[in-house]
């Protein structure tokens, strides 16, 4: 029983290489699930890119190459035994909870997003904390939502650049490369850095298939029950299962909808998905995947733990 992700290597790996030549100052993001293909996978490609690397938190160093450094993007109130990790920091408390540590750090500057982050106010104070606490400060961070256009995310960096230290590169995320580029001509004198992790890895999603094998049907009659719940059916037809299931953070969709497709027909979940198999339901007349077919399966590949990625 098998979740597969196919990716037609080659042309990811163009998509990838054109993102990046397009990017001056590219920092990849590798982190959670590796963005569906696995975080061993990408860093193997991350580490061709650029001399940094994002992950998420301090619990994602290991399989980072020895040869970039990785950046953690979350604050942690545990530092890591490792020095050669930039750490973000975004308040006192994450400058305090570095107090036996010492390395490098970056200083997180609130969005309108208002997660972590410094606000104008607080900002110097910060900065001043961490070197008083003998971190090396390599760079201020804004971490820009992803509701509203590059216009108003540009507003935002404008509105903080003028504030920050002209010698400290601003890292920013959730940008057009384009709009990125764009902004490092209009402001020649900052060194600007953009973090991309969908754009990169997922930009192009016409080369990525995720899909789940059929394991077993059977014939049900109008009025029978199956399942876990002994959900009544409505119809003659048949049951499918479904390689797939809340173990591979597969669920319903979040208009209600079930997330698998037969024949370009969206299948009918006789159930909500349970662990490692779904229960879909197809009335007689409806294409009904056999044993051994591949099944379609709509969800977000960060979200989503496939049992195996098919490079072809």
């Amino acid at each position: 029983m098998t979740l597969r992700l196919t990716v037609q290597r080659a042309a990811w790996e163009d998509h990838v290489q054109a993102i990046a030549a397009s990017v001056d100052g590219l920092v990849p993001v590798v982190k959670g699930n590796g963005y569906g293909f696995g975080r061993a996978a990408l860093h193997a490609v991350a580490a061709n890119l650029s001399d940094y690397v994002c992950v998420g938190t301090i619990h994602e160093l290991d399989g980072v190459p020895p040869r970039v450094d990785p950046v953690v993007l979350t604050p942690t109130l545990v530092p890591p035994q490792s020095t050669s990790a930039v750490l973000t920091v975004g308040s006192q408390r994450d400058v305090a909870a570095l107090v036996d540590w010492r390395g490098r750090v970056i200083v997180k500057l609130q969005s309108s997003m208002r997660r972590y982050g410094a606000t104008p106010a607080e900002v110097h104070v910060i900065t001043a904390a961490a070197v008083a606490a003998g971190l090396e400060v390599i760079g201020y961070a804004l971490h820009l939502p992803l509701a509203g256009s590059d216009e108003d995310r540009l507003g935002e960096v404008d509105a903080w650049l003028d504030r920050l230290d002209t010698e400290q590169p601003v890292w920013l995320s959730h940008l057009h490369p384009t709009s990125f580029a764009a902004l490092q001509q209009r402001r020649r004198d900052r060194r600007l850095r953009l973090r991309l992790g969908t754009t990169l890895w997922h930009g192009d999603k016409s080369f990525l298939h995720l899909h789940a094998e059929v394991l077993a049907v059977h014939s049900i009659r109008s009025g029978e029950r199956a399942g876990y719940r002994l959900t009544p059916v409505t119809a003659d037809g048949h049951i499918a299962l479904v390689s797939a299931g809340t173990a591979h953070g597969v669920a319903v969709r979040a208009d209600g909808a079930s997330p698998f497709h037969f024949a370009g027909t969206r299948l009918t979940l006789l159930e909500p998905p349970h662990m490692h198999t779904s229960m879909v339901f197809a009335p007689a007349g409806t294409p009904c995947p056999t044993v051994g077919d591949l099944v379609d399966v709509q969800r977000p590949l960060t979200s989503t733990l496939v049992d195996e990625v098919e490079w072809v």
